[in-house]
């Protein structure tokens, strides 16, 4: 079977409002070490955001049905013409060679069965870059299992560890559409829709694939949407609505208030 080449992937920048670091998310994407598509996606369009990508020669396009997040991610998903799809963050940071190993990853694999690949990460926060925190090493450690061919095609394995709640960074996920499929985003949830997708996806064939290397900075700041919803409640009320699909109702509830408390480092 071909191996996946670069011709295969795309990068889709989902872009809301006008944000400060959308240009140099797309210039990072474009600056791959082996480039690939790159286009962006909003349901918030505006001079700022077109300006972005006419000054860089990238295609735009608008989701006419904005709702959740979920929504915004599935349209543009949807509009790459590649079976490999990472659904960038307009405030994250790629390393050059993010795309590069995402694709020695899938190749390792003789079968193209993995649904997702997903890499380690690191924190860009006002104070500075964070490479280590109790939170990274937690998730870490609960990534392990996603690194051994022989347990991360399991679906009993992939659904024990999200029982302990979301390890995954969104941004860093690239997503198989031969395996998945249209549409895979979860669009009931505001703010969990990533980890209620992971979940779903968890109970249907094909491996998660994890690169236990920090290939990407996710930025945590005031303004992010990670820190409203973690600070309106948002996230903890949903992670438990996830987690009792999974667990009886005392035990999701235990779990929660433990994954609660870490996730709250994320506020500012």
């Amino acid at each position: 079977m071909a191996a996946y080449t670069p011709e295969d992937h795309t990068f889709v920048v989902c872009a809301y409002k006008d944000n400060p670091y959308l240009g140099d998310t797309i210039d990072r994407l474009l600056n791959q070490s082996v480039p690939s598509t790159v286009i962006v996606s909003t349901s918030t369009p505006s001079d700022y955001i077109r300006g972005v990508c006419e000054s860089r020669d990238v295609l735009l396009v608008v989701n006419p049905r904005p709702h959740f997040a979920g929504d915004d991610w599935n349209y543009g998903y949807d509009q790459a013409a590649t079976p490999l799809v990472t659904i960038a963050h307009q405030d994250d940071e790629y390393d050059r060679t993010f795309l590069e190993s995402v694709l020695a990853g899938f190749n390792r694999y003789r079968a193209r069965d993995i649904q997702i690949s997903f890499t380690d990460y690191r924190e860009l926060r006002p104070e500075g870059t964070i490479e280590s925190n109790t939170m990274l090493r937690v998730k870490r450690i609960m990534n392990k299992p996603f690194q051994v061919p022989a347990l991360n095609g399991r679906k009993t394995v992939k659904r024990l560890v999200l029982g302990f709640g979301c390890p995954i960074c969104c941004p860093s996920v690239t997503l198989n559409k031969e395996l998945l499929g249209p549409y895979p985003f979860d669009v009931t949830l505001r703010d969990s829709c990533d980890y209620l997708t992971w979940v779903n996806l968890s109970s249907r064939p094909g491996r998660f694939l994890y690169i236990p290397r920090a290939l990407m900075g996710h930025r945590i700041y005031a303004e992010s949407a990670t820190s409203r919803n973690l600070s309106e409640n948002i996230r903890t009320r949903e992670t438990l609505e996830i987690m009792e699909r999974i667990w009886p109702r005392p035990i999701a509830r235990l779990i929660n208030r433990v994954y609660a408390r870490s996730e709250s480092l994320n506020t500012l």
